[in-house]
């Protein structure tokens, strides 16, 4: 099960997740510099922490690492949150008393999301392509269910024991 991201992990993989790209470490502190002031070190032993919890790739570039996020915020969020409502004794409870809390958007959202998975089940969508985040959420939760490469019965990345072997020289 996924555990929440730290705060500046967080911060690191808001940027991995806007810029969509492989990034490095540099990059990643030019742009919290200009909210803190925080040491490359930091940096680096951040996104070294999230490879080795499988949050991100990364592939070796002349001395230095690019790392990619392995899925997307919207597949994090949904993990977290089908995480906290496992743990409910009384999920329809839960439910209810989450969707009490939603914005008139947010609920929108969600009956959108609804009829997306309904018609999907249904099959009234075979072969049309489904638009916005709530494809790239289900993109992302089929990647991660059948990737032979990634870590994992299908589940989000979890904790992996400490060093993977592989350095650049740093």
């Amino acid at each position: 099960m996924p555990r929440q991201l730290g705060e500046l992990e967080d911060a690191v993989m808001t940027r991995v997740w806007q810029w969509n790209r492989p990034v490095t470490v540099r990059e990643v502190l030019e742009d919290l510099q200009q909210e803190r002031s925080i040491a490359y070190t930091t940096v680096m032993t951040v996104m070294d922490n999230l490879h080795q919890k499988g949050w991100v790739r990364r592939e070796v570039e002349g001395r230095a690492y690019r790392y990619t996020a392995v899925s997307t915020r919207a597949a994090y969020s949904a993990a977290l949150m089908n995480d906290a409502w496992s743990r409910s004794d009384n999920p329809a409870a839960a439910l209810v008393a989450f969707f009490g809390m939603m914005s008139p958007e947010q609920r929108e959202s969600l009956q959108a999301a609804v009829r997306i998975v309904q018609d999907d089940v249904v099959g009234d969508v075979a072969g049309e392509a489904v638009q916005g985040d709530a494809q790239e959420a289900v993109q992302d939760d089929q990647a991660l269910r059948s990737d032979p490469e990634e870590p994992g019965d299908g589940e989000l990345p979890a904790d992996r024991p400490p060093g993977d072997g592989t350095s650049p020289g740093r």
